[in-house]
């Protein structure tokens, strides 16, 4: 206990890892997995009362309108940008099903922030819910953001390794890039992980490689979708650069002790 103790967040990331691979023996993979282990290191470590901050930063709504806006504009703008640079380099014209009628995109971000079998729900519970704001604690932003891009990308990599996912390595780098963008919305949005989890379900919600094909496509797709990720996360690591040097943020419930914003308003 002493060890969980005094490395939380490493002890969740490891059981993370042996709870969510250990279905790859079964070619699958258990993604509800990271948010059990979240509830039990949190549960160890910090009771009933860390239970009860982590799911109240799932259920965080009353933050600014705007935050709702960008949650939902930037992953779309990032997915049409990547498929319009693609249609710009050769690639045919697609038809996205997901905007077939009105009603299909909310249909299809709804669906991904409801389903604890989707990977969306478990991973910002738990990444967002907890580990990131207790990195912070000792840290700074970018310190955290640092560390969590590590272990979120370390979590990922049955994904991009085995073919029944159907992803690549290439694409670690848009799952890099997309941690420091989801830190950034976090910590800006009074702590709410409801509004990053709002953002995740969004960018699951055009699948990119089965718009086209050819192979050569949807490869090219993976590395316009990845850079322009990376030019996200550039952006507010240049724009917000007071933001990722802020100092550690030591939270206590209904107090604010550094500009990190984890509150509510």
């Amino acid at each position: 206990m002493s060890v969980i103790r005094r490395h939380p967040v490493l002890t969740f990331f490891l059981l993370a890892y042996v709870l969510c691979w250990g279905a790859i023996p079964w070619q699958s993979f258990f993604a509800p997995g990271v948010l059990v282990a979240a509830l039990i290191v949190v549960y160890l470590t910090e009771g009933v009362d860390g239970l009860k901050a982590m799911g109240s930063r799932l259920i965080r709504w009353r933050v600014g309108w705007a935050w709702y806006a960008l949650a939902i504009a930037v992953p779309l703008a990032v997915k049409f940008a990547s498929i319009g640079l693609n249609g710009a380099l050769g690639a045919p014209g697609v038809n996205i099903a997901e905007f077939g009628v009105w009603y299909s995109l909310p249909m299809a971000i709804a669906i991904n922030i409801v389903n604890p079998l989707n990977a969306q729900l478990p991973e910002e519970s738990s990444f967002r819910g907890w580990a990131q704001p207790k990195l912070q604690t000792t840290r700074t932003p970018l310190a955290a953001t640092v560390l969590m891009a590590v272990g979120v990308t370390v979590w990922h990599i049955p994904f991009f390794l085995m073919p029944q996912f159907g992803s690549s390595p290439v694409e670690a780098a848009a799952t890099v890039a997309v941690t420091f963008w989801y830190a950034w919305l976090f910590n800006h949005a009074s702590g709410s992980s409801l509004i990053t989890l709002i953002a995740h379900a969004t960018e699951g919600t055009v699948e990119t490689s089965t718009l086209w094909q050819a192979t050569d496509d949807t490869s090219r797709m993976t590395w316009l979708y990845g850079l322009v990720w990376c030019l996200v996360a550039l952006a507010l690591l240049v724009v917000d650069r007071r933001f990722w040097t802020s100092p550690p943020a030591v939270v206590q419930p209904g107090r604010r002790t550094s500009p990190v914003a984890t509150e509510p308003r």
